[in-house]
Parts: structure tokens; sequence; C-alpha cells
């Protein structure tokens, strides 16, 4: 199994097995928290191969530095059938789309995707203190 594509976005879709993918980040400003992000999605694409056919089970879990999910992880079956003479590999598609995503502070918190129990990738997603604007701090050595 190959892991194609595991992202971060804004938006996704899957039409006819193509991911379409918008505004792909690993970055949130915000002035306070906790936050609440308002909608993003984990966009994946897995490629299996003929020794790999039958069932498989994903997880995607969001946590925290302290390896606490910060939402319930979402868990999904797949199933890999191939044709007898068919190709060698098949590709499929995962959306987890996210509504109000609470983050409770600044700092660094991690996506992990498993497959059949075993990590495959991760993610990195920063949460930061949004910088000053000009108008609040004129002195331009607080700018690096």
């Amino acid at each position: 199994m190959k892991v194609e594509i595991f992202t971060l976005c804004d938006a996704e879709t899957n039409y006819n097995g193509k991911l379409n993918i918008l505004g792909t980040f690993d970055t949130i400003f915000s002035n306070t928290v906790p936050i609440i992000y308002p909608q993003c999605s984990v966009a994946v694409r897995l490629r299996f191969f003929r020794i790999e056919e039958g069932d498989h089970q994903v997880t995607i879990n969001i946590t925290d530095t302290n390896k606490k999910s910060v939402l319930q992880p979402l868990i999904a079956g797949v199933k890999i059938n191939f044709n007898k003479t068919g190709p060698d590999s098949l590709a499929t598609n995962l959306i987890l789309n996210i509504h109000g995503l609470k983050l409770d502070k600044f700092g660094d918190y991690i996506i992990n995707l498993a497959i059949d129990g075993r990590q495959e990738s991760i993610l990195p997603l920063l949460v930061k203190e949004a910088p000053k604007t000009l108008k609040e701090s004129p002195d331009p050595s607080n700018y690096n």
C-alpha cells in the first residue's frame, strides 16, 4: 500500500475517482485560543496492490502534543477488489470533512493516518498566534 496523497485542506471533492483539493495548509493563525476552525478536510488517496486485496481499516486521528485526541478518531473500512484481468494496483480516495474543529491552545498538533493499525503517515498542524499588524506595532524590527 502506498499513500499517494495525505493533506489538510480547505475543501475537496471526489468526482468519478478524481480527488480535487483546494487550499492545502499546515498552519492556522489566531489572535486568541481556544479557536473553532469553521471547516476543513483531510484528503487521502491510497494505492493498493494486488497482493493487498481484501478489507482494510483506515484510521485518522488528530492529537495535541500530549497525544490527546482533539476529536473522535475517524475509522473507516475500505474493501479492495481486483478483476482477474485488471490492473495490478487500485487507488481509493477518502475524505474527512471536519466542521468546528476546536483547538484549545497554541502549539503543535499531529494528524495521524493508520492503515490496519499501522501508522503510515503524519501531518503537522501548527496553531500560531497571529502576527501583530503594522498599525499595532510600528517598529519594523518586530517583523522577521
